[in-house]
């Protein structure tokens, strides 16, 4: 059964008469139950439910609302075409709610059909275990340093609990607890987290989990969310590299823009086509601007070559963008 015949059997179908016409928005979800676990009080916790248009017809969710005010639900596409992904992000307030807390969050679509998703969340709020803040935020760090953040982690309880390790489940990031106090059940550790220099580029969106000596096997793992990004140190656009239309035996030159943040010398630049051709500057500077240069042959078609541009700031490394360009027959031929 395609799918386009499905949302035609629909049209057929009373929606009060059966639960079938809810479950096409249904099974656009990959999961829809999500257990938070044991989380310190103040820490940054939230989960998203993916969600992908698997239809032909568009797909708008109008609404969603949580069962609780412990969950601060965001959508963050609500118009899908065929395909066209989106996120329901759950955010759990541990702030001001503490203990057991479950959530049902109702998604509701207009588009195509009238239907609801019913999305649950579980989570234990403990009041013993403060984060501050709440979140290892490292904000913009650019790719190829290191980076260093410190969080406190508060208790107050027993005079023997402790943090027996962090584990880390992104290579690139590494953390210890380092106990600073302890007096009258109250325990105070610095939790220092080390972003290293070799985490490539792109957001990072991760968690550590402190695993602690509580004798709750469900207590035991508290989760601390790490956010931040790591930037390449030298960025390179347009990418691709649109080069449009040229006739054959012309020649067609547009330009790269290579930038970073310091002083840099573009060492090699090379194409594993012949036909496209730039010219290797020989200042350092923090912007480049490489002119490049296509010479169509005598046949005709779309071509595509990947430019590999060498720096001083990255040996061994290149930076690549791919060129496309269409050669029609020339009208004077």
């Amino acid at each position: 059964m395609t799918r386009r015949i499905l949302f035609a059997l629909l049209l057929f179908l009373p929606a009060a008469s059966t639960g079938f016409g809810q479950d096409w928005a249904k099974e656009m979800f990959d999961h829809t139950s999500h257990d938070f676990g044991t989380v310190a009080r103040g820490a940054k916790v939230e989960h998203r439910f993916l969600l992908e248009n698997i239809y032909e017809e568009t797909a708008h969710i109008s609404a969603v609302r949580s069962s609780c005010g412990c969950t601060i639900p965001q959508i963050t596409k609500r118009t899908l075409k065929t395909w066209d992904k989106s996120e329901i992000v759950v955010a759990l307030d541990t702030r001001s709610f503490l203990g057991r807390k479950d959530s049902t969050l109702t998604v509701v679509f207009d588009l195509p059909f009238p239907a609801e998703v019913q999305l649950h969340t579980h989570s234990y709020i403990r009041s013993d275990v403060v984060v501050q803040p709440g979140v290892v935020q490292f904000g913009s760090v650019a790719q190829g340093t290191s980076a260093r953040r410190k969080v406190s982690i508060n208790y107050a309880g027993r005079d023997d609990w402790r943090i027996k390790s962090v584990e880390s489940a992104n290579p690139h990031i590494h953390a210890q607890a380092v106990e600073t106090s302890r007096a009258l059940g109250q325990v105070t550790y610095d939790l220092l987290v080390t972003l290293e220099d070799d985490a490539p580029a792109g957001y990072i969106r991760d968690h550590l989990a402190l695993v602690t000596n509580d004798l709750r096997k469900q207590a035991s793992r508290v989760p601390v969310a790490v956010e931040g990004a790591v930037v390449r140190a030298l960025r390179i656009r347009p990418s691709p590299l649109m080069l449009g239309v040229v006739e054959t035996g012309q020649t067609v030159t547009k330009q790269l823009v290579v930038q970073g943040r310091e002083l840099f010398r573009i060492v090699a630049v090379r194409c594993d086509d012949d036909r496209f051709k730039c010219s290797v500057p020989q200042t350092a500077k923090t912007l480049h601007l490489l002119p490049v240069t296509f010479t169509a042959g005598e046949a005709s078609g779309k071509v595509s070559g990947k430019i590999r541009i060498e720096t001083d700031r990255n040996p061994g490394n290149t930076l690549e963008v791919m060129s496309y360009v269409r050669v029609m027959p020339s009208e004077s031929g």
